[in-house]
């Protein structure tokens, strides 16, 4: 039997195939495992970041949607809102999480973010 974190997991995926944001796309890395996915987010036209192509990797726990997903980049990243390791610091992600956000919500804030900030520099795979 599914646990609720699946069952959510399951719905967000529908939600973003059928619906992706403008500029991202994700999904589980293996179908055996709902708990951790691979993001992209391209680099949104006219900032410094147009052209760029980021990919993200989202954890979830057993207590999702209730605790947001660990988020970081897995692409080199130079942002005043990412660390050296990758990992994002942004609200939706912390103090501002609800259960009422979802992938495609973060996915979009993330963007949000991006254009934003002042740039520092940024380097694609």
């Amino acid at each position: 039997m599914a646990s609720s974190a699946q069952l959510r997991l399951m719905s967000d995926l529908k939600a973003i195939k059928n619906e992706p944001p403008e500029g991202c796309s994700a999904s589980p890395v293996s179908d055996e495992n709902l708990f951790v996915w691979s993001a992209t987010i391209f680099g949104p036209d006219e900032t410094p970041w147009e052209g760029g192509v980021f990919a993200l990797r989202l954890t979830f726990g057993d207590n999702y949607p209730e605790k947001p997903p660990r988020v970081r980049f897995t692409s080199e990243v130079f942002h005043p809102n990412v660390y050296n390791d990758g990992t994002l610091c942004i609200d939706i992600i912390q103090d501002a999480w609800s259960p009422c956000h979802n992938v495609c919500t973060i996915l979009t804030s993330i963007q949000y973010t991006e254009v934003t900030k002042k740039a520092i520099a940024v380097t694609s795979y």
